[in-house]
């Protein structure tokens, strides 16, 4: 396979609509999704194993691993004490950046006697699904509860698959990450069993994390009886490049990038011919060196993936713009000037030494990130996310009086007149004590 350079100004209606229509597939099992939502709020923990068994080919004993995780991270302590320092500097960089995120709660009078103000008080309860089953994501339980405990949260449960032998760095890393409980269940039976709660599972008020289009696709179906972070699809890039770049490192985000999944889509636009044919070289040479080359090949024969020469960065910009990726790396000599004109981007990633796997790891910020244009309108996973605000005032009597004919006025045209007699009750009062 040749990656070849398509010119953005060429592309066919057709070719433009998959790399602005993207989405997360998850229409194909909506069907078989809402009978297992069913299943588990009917039945519970009966539908769960029944569940897990057929999907995972696993046969549930305890639905609770709490204890495992923690028994986990002790044995990687005494066997392989790199990784678990690995996991430790994570949480603290994931920890620190999210600490700078907590809201200050504030009063202030805005005019005599009108005092208004905002405060912020964390969910009770929430569910963080980490994948999970016969691979390891350490770094998606970092992402998932830390913003979630530095919020504040009193509950936070973690969901991730089964499998015969649980991989100790996720269970190792759900424990440093400060879970309260943890439950070996994945798919959309592990949705179903946060949003309405089993025998055993803890119902939330709000799911949080990635998966597959059967996760999704259940977040997809419970939204409404609970409140869920963002529907994200396969994971993708867009890396911004001018003549300045290295190609090698160019082509190294594209390849990380469609490591991920066949589904994944991964683009590298570009405004100087040459720097776009050294990327689809380097690509073609990085990518058979890469153990997971099949999977890399897959993404990058997606019809959302590619190498694109734009006429100027002008065009380049409003193309990213457009597209709004989840991850955006700008490799170019003037970058902070691209990023001032491109608004919708779920994590962006400046200069030639700043590696989207920063930010999948250890850099601080969050990987948690909208998909499919989801960037348009929100943004990643946050300590926002587990917030909820209330705006609190407090009239004086001089407050009062003084908004007195506007708020009956407004409430009369409205006729609403026992709004108008509320305010028209105190105002007597008040110019009662005047007397």
């Amino acid at each position: 396979m040749t990656v070849d350079v398509r010119v953005l100004a060429d592309l066919r209606p057709d070719e433009r609509v998959a790399f602005f229509d993207r989405d997360a597939g998850i229409e194909a099992v909506r069907g078989d999704v809402r009978e297992i939502v069913e299943r588990v709020r009917e039945e519970g923990d009966v539908a769960v194993r029944e569940f897990t068994s057929e999907f995972d080919a696993v046969e549930l004993g305890n639905i609770t691993i709490t204890d495992e995780c923690e028994r986990a991270y002790d044995e990687l302590e005494e066997t392989d004490n790199e990784l678990v320092a690995a996991i430790e500097t994570a949480v603290e960089n994931v920890t620190e950046f999210h600490e700078a995120q907590l809201p200050a709660d504030w009063r202030e009078e805005f005019s005599p006697g009108r005092e208004l103000g905002r405060r912020f008080r964390p969910l009770e309860r929430v569910g963080v699904y980490v994948p999970g089953g016969s691979a390891a994501y350490p770094s998606s339980a970092i992402m998932g509860v830390v913003p979630a405990v530095v919020a504040g949260v009193e509950h936070v449960s973690v969901v991730t698959p089964p499998a015969d032998e649980l991989n100790p760095a996720t269970l190792a890393a759900i424990h440093a990450a400060g879970a309260d409980a943890v439950y070996s269940v994945g798919g959309a039976q592990a949705i179903a069993g946060l949003a309405y709660g089993t025998e055993t599972i803890t119902r939330v008020q709000k799911i949080v994390g990635p998966g597959n289009k059967w996760v999704t696709a259940a977040k997809a179906e419970v939204r409404g009886d609970v409140e869920i972070d963002f529907l994200a699809g396969p994971s993708e890039v867009v890396v911004v490049a001018d003549s300045t770049a290295d190609p090698e490192y160019v082509a190294s985000e594209v390849v990380a990038q469609a490591e991920h999944d066949p589904n994944t889509s991964v683009v590298a636009v570009t405004d100087d011919e040459e720097t776009a044919e050294a990327i689809t070289t380097a690509i073609d040479e990085q990518v058979a060196s890469r153990e997971r080359e099949e999977v890399i090949r897959a993404g990058l024969e997606n019809d959302a993936s590619g190498v694109l020469l734009a006429r100027s960065m002008s065009e380049a910009i409003l193309f990213t713009q457009e597209y709004a990726p989840e991850h955006l790396s700008i490799i170019a000599e003037d970058d902070e000037s691209i990023l001032e004109r491109i608004d919708s981007a779920g994590s962006v990633f400046l200069g030639p030494t700043t590696p989207v796997a920063a930010g999948d790891y250890a850099s601080g910020t969050n990987h948690v990130l909208p998909t499919n244009g989801g960037a348009h309108v929100t943004g990643g996973l946050s300590v926002e996310t587990f917030l909820r605000s209330t705006t609190v005032q407090r009239l004086t009597p001089e407050g009062l009086d003084a908004l007195g004919d506007t708020i009956t006025t407004l409430a009369d045209a409205e006729g609403l007149e026992a709004h108008a007699a509320s305010v028209r009750r105190r105002l007597e009062d008040i110019d009662g004590d005047r007397t």
